[in-house]
């Protein structure tokens, strides 16, 4: 599933994950499933800019 998200879906489902850690409600166990879960989409954010960056570079300058 994650490997279908884009950069911005799986930024937002981050930032979801995250903002639920910050509010300190979670159970243990929830709160380190909430880590696996944001960790996959870290994962999903990086891959994606790394892609982008790869694209950036392999582009040839324009000619004059």
């Amino acid at each position: 599933m994650s490997e279908q998200l884009t950069y911005e879906q799986a930024l937002e489902k981050l930032d979801e994950k995250l903002k639920l850690l910050e509010d300190g409600d979670l159970s243990l166990e929830d709160a380190l499933n909430a880590v696996d879960e944001a960790r996959v989409y870290l994962k999903v954010c990086t891959e994606r800019l790394e892609a982008a960056r790869k694209k950036i570079e392999i582009r040839p300058e324009p000619r004059e």
